[in-house]
């Protein structure tokens, strides 16, 4: 009886395990160019360092939908990337003027930029959770989280092959 309990319980736990790898696995091959996961016209950005704007604080996850350029309007909160040094942040902003002919908008500080660089408007923030999926993604977090317990687990996994083959199986 306990063994069939302990079978189920670690059946469970590595299910949820394997769920969760998955999940950070999809996360991380669906990184843009400038290191934010993205699902369509949907953007998941998290909050990596302090943000001067108020409303959004360190370590927040914001979902960002794509949006066209002539549906932005004077006043409208709207995230950007800004490349430093072939490093890419994220910057949040007013918009102060939307420059159809350019391709580009203003923030009312007039930071002006280029479509390309609009990640779009914010539609649901997650407080709290922005650090952990951060660690997660990084590439020190993904290899102790993910991939060396996967490890551990499939050298387990040859050494009780051996062990079955070179023994039989236990009959207790």
């Amino acid at each position: 009886m306990f063994d069939k309990v302990k079978n189920i319980i670690i059946t469970v736990v590595c299910f949820i395990y394997f769920a969760f790898a998955l999940l950070m696995t999809v996360l991380l091959l669906n990184f843009n160019d400038y290191g934010v996961t993205e699902f369509g016209e949907t953007s998941i950005v998290i909050l990596k360092e302090k943000v001067s704007f108020e409303g959004y604080n360190k370590g927040e996850v914001v979902l960002v939908e794509k949006t066209d350029l002539k549906d932005f309007n004077e006043g409208d909160t709207i995230f950007t990337y800004k490349v430093e040094k072939k490093e890419a942040h994220i910057e949040i902003g007013k918009v102060g003027e939307v420059y159809e002919a350019e391709k580009a908008i203003a923030f009312e500080n007039g930071d002006t930029y280029s479509e390309e660089f609009i990640i779009g408007k914010p539609t649901k923030t997650y407080a709290k959770i922005g650090s952990f999926l951060a660690f997660i993604e990084s590439k020190w977090g993904f290899l102790f989280i993910i991939l060396v317990p996967c490890f551990l687990l499939f050298i387990y996994q040859i050494f009780a092959l051996i062990v079955e083959i070179k023994y039989g199986k236990d009959e207790n």
